[in-house]
């Protein structure tokens, strides 16, 4: 058995994860709010994160996350360079002035729990409030292997992702703290200084399993699926109330999101023309309308009727997965197209 407990003053380390655990007000504000996603691990170099951020600001969208991979998964990226992710979220937090930052997902892997919670609240310190932390247990075999870092099986992974969000949650709260883990144990922690957000939102996602949709009713402010079909977000939102409920949780105060890769095209040709460039960078053959049934793809109109369905499943956050992170042209259409039938 795991435990976590204050030393003084306090109701009990798990009392208050669930506290700070609670999701901000927009949780439950009905409609769709929009962000970008970017794959760092893709040759993103600083001149690229940098003009990705102003034009998220530039252009109204509410957040700008990062994948935290040091390797691609891509045949032949190889040779692709990666920026350290929270290395990254601090210095755009020094340079934008409005959007939220955060990663989609840190593993559990890469991190001491207590460097991780550091580097949030670090770049929470220098945005002024504006960082979110995603968490995971990490999933790429090689990644880890080339890097050094162990790749326990699956189980073994959850087992650590638990016990990471016990100390970060524990060290974001007024200790001091104590937990003793099977892989991490703290004593009288008392982490200075606490973020400034209260709570820093924690994202977890993955399909909202059993044991995932458990960890998050506990501490997550929300919970993203992954190229998820509307349906397949519905019946993880479904499981994800079942959970909450079990907690003694409002369901509404989880909110439910979706990361999902896109192209849009002002009109035909001009999608045809970014589904050639995606077909380039990806190194294999992709089709338009495969792309229609498969991604958010298509014309204004037609991502507009898309993100009806995922908004009728309760998806309130879409994290739109921008691959072609050069392409600016596409941001500054959805942003003019898209994102005004939302608001």
């Amino acid at each position: 058995m795991f435990r976590g407990t204050r030393s003084s003053g306090n109701d009990g380390g798990q009392s208050g994860c669930t506290r700070r655990g609670a999701a901000p007000p927009s949780a439950s504000v009905p409609g769709v709010r929009f962000a970008v996603m970017i794959e760092g691990q893709e040759d993103v170099t600083w001149d690229d994160w940098v003009a990705l951020a102003e034009a998220c600001e530039r252009l109204g969208f509410e957040a700008l996350f990062r994948s935290d991979h040091y390797l691609s998964d891509r045949a032949g990226a190889g040779a692709f360079g990666s920026l350290d992710a929270w290395a990254t979220v601090c210095a755009l937090a020094a340079v934008t002035s409005t959007v939220r930052l955060g990663t989609l997902v840190s593993p559990a892997s890469f991190r001491h729990p207590s460097v991780l919670a550091k580097n949030a609240v670090t770049a929470d310190h220098v945005s002024g409030g504006r960082v979110e932390l995603g968490i995971g247990t990490g999933w790429m075999e090689l990644e880890h292997r080339t890097h050094g870092f162990a790749f326990p099986a699956m189980k073994t992974r959850m087992d650590r992702l638990a016990e990471q969000l016990e100390i970060i949650h524990g060290s974001w709260s007024e200790g001091p703290f104590d937990y003793a883990g099977e892989h991490w144990s703290v004593e009288r922690l008392d982490a200075r200084p606490k973020p400034l957000q209260d709570p820093l939102p924690v994202l977890m996602g993955g399909a909202a399993a059993p044991r995932g949709a458990a960890l998050a009713a506990r501490f997550a402010a929300e919970y993203n699926v992954v190229s998820a079909s509307p349906d397949e977000a519905a019946a993880a939102g479904a499981r994800l109330d079942a959970a909450c409920e079990r907690e003694g949780r409002d369901p509404a105060t989880l909110a439910h999101s979706l990361m999902h890769a896109f192209l849009i095209g002002a009109d035909e040709d001009d999608l045809r023309a970014r589904v050639a460039r995606m077909a380039e960078w990806q190194g294999r053959a992709l089709d338009a309308d495969e792309l229609r049934r498969t991604w958010i793809a298509g014309t204004p109109d037609e991502i507009v009727a898309r993100l009806r369905e995922y908004e009728a499943a309760g998806v309130r956050r879409v994290m739109l997965q921008h691959l072609l992170h050069r392409d600016v042209e596409a941001l500054e259409l959805i942003a003019a197209e898209v994102v005004p039938a939302f608001t």
